[in-house]
């Protein structure tokens, strides 16, 4: 990301609205929302193998589910951001990854320019790509701010995505839900 470029370009939106960019709280504005993005969007072009590549030997293959992993993001349609809770559900073959890394591979996915759909298959397929469990699950839920603080301006309306891969039966399915109820 060229911070420059951004702090520019938010400059000329400031005078495109009216502003005075040379005001005391518009002084450094542009320099403050060009270090935000550069936080917000910092998953773009990587990958959470990194994070996933670490495994442990496991013996049992039972489901393991972590659930109400907070995440935030930013929509790609209005540059506002959504938020919610992402639960990840696998069935290990063998082996398991510590429960930290799979925030992380949320953390890699949720920091780029995103649409809720694309976030939740994102994690699915990289879960299954290096862990190589025998499936895995992806639920989220989120609230859009591009459509509770303009638009249909709804607040507290969710939007549920999830996607499935691999060999997770309709019970799987069945029983991770139930648990998250």
């Amino acid at each position: 990301m060229d911070k420059e470029k951004v702090a520019e370009a938010v400059k000329s939106l400031l005078i495109a609205l009216g502003e005075d960019v040379g005001s005391e709280g518009l002084r450094d504005t542009p320099r403050r929302v060009a270090e935000a993005y550069a936080e917000l969007l910092s998953g773009e072009g990587k990958t959470a193998e990194e994070h996933l590549a670490r495994t442990f030997k496991s013996d049992g293959g039972e489901m393991v589910i972590e659930r109400d992993i907070d995440f935030s993001s930013t929509c790609e349609h209005h540059l506002m951001p959504f938020f919610g809770k992402i639960t990840i559900a696998y069935i290990p073959d063998g082996k398991v990854v510590g429960i930290s890394k799979l925030a992380r591979t949320v953390e890699v996915f949720s920091k780029r320019l995103q649409i809720q759909e694309r976030l939740t298959s994102q994690i699915a397929e990289e879960i299954m790509r290096c862990l190589k469990p025998k499936g895995v699950m992806v639920i989220c839920e989120a609230e859009h701010t591009c459509m509770t603080c303009r638009g249909v301006k709804k607040p507290g309306t969710k939007t549920v995505t999830y996607a499935v891969s691999g060999d997770f039966s309709k019970e799987k399915r069945d029983e991770v839900f139930k648990l998250l109820k």
